[in-house]
């Protein structure tokens, strides 16, 4: 008789299991504070197409598409190739200036350390979106770009992410359309009380009291 033993055949035993922590990230005014380089760019393109854009306003309400921002200042057929025109020189103007929000890195890193993933979704430009997470030093599992508001529901599902990360009412509303929990930080142009309003499950002042609450999401994922 061989003394061989047969590894038992994969049955369903952890298929109660809870999928792998997922956490979505919205990127502006959430891991990132681009005021300073959005409103440079607004004014090297102001100055460039002799357009006046109030810069300071206009980084006052980040979140939203570009096109949204630049119909306050241009006429509607102008506005898609100012946009591209923007998207081109916005990594000479907007990346250097560009700062991690306090516990940004942290965060990302404590859904790791959980055995987590992470991918940021976010209304911008992807490309220029990679930059200003490479420059920054910020390293998300995947990043997907051009989405806002109900639309980001569909890259939170397909990357099965439990929860979503945002600064504005919007990012709630993304996360609502998924099924993820809104997570919601008021370090952007929406209040506290503004966020609850829209749904949001959890609201915290910042990121640096994120590592502490997913510590917890984890432990009840995972009694």
């Amino acid at each position: 008789m061989s003394s061989e033993t047969t590894a038992a055949p994969a049955g369903p035993a952890d298929a109660g299991a809870p999928a792998p922590l997922t956490v979505g990230f919205d990127l502006d005014m959430t891991l990132i504070d681009s005021r300073p380089g959005i409103r440079a760019a607004y004014l090297a393109l102001s100055a460039e197409t002799g357009t006046y854009i109030d810069a300071d306003a206009a980084v006052s309400r980040l979140g939203p598409p570009l096109a949204e921002e630049l119909a306050h200042w241009f006429p509607p057929g102008e506005v898609e190739a100012v946009a591209d025109r923007y998207r081109e020189i916005y990594p000479a103007y907007a990346i250097e200036p560009t700062r991690a929000l306090p516990g940004a890195r942290e965060a990302v890193e404590a859904v790791r350390e959980l055995g987590g993933r992470t991918v940021v979704v976010t209304a911008k430009h992807e490309p220029n979106a990679r930059l200003h997470l490479d420059h920054l030093g910020i390293r998300p599992d995947a990043v997907v770009g051009w989405l806002w508001a109900e639309a980001k529901a569909v890259a939170l599902r397909e990357h099965g992410a439990q929860v979503y990360v945002g600064d504005h009412v919007g990012d709630v509303r993304g996360a609502r359309a998924a099924g993820a929990v809104s997570v919601a930080v008021a370090t952007g142009p929406c209040p506290e009380r503004e966020l609850r309003e829209a749904g949001a499950d959890v609201v915290l002042p910042d990121l640096t009291a994120l590592p502490a609450w997913l510590a917890g999401f984890a432990r009840v994922r995972n009694p």
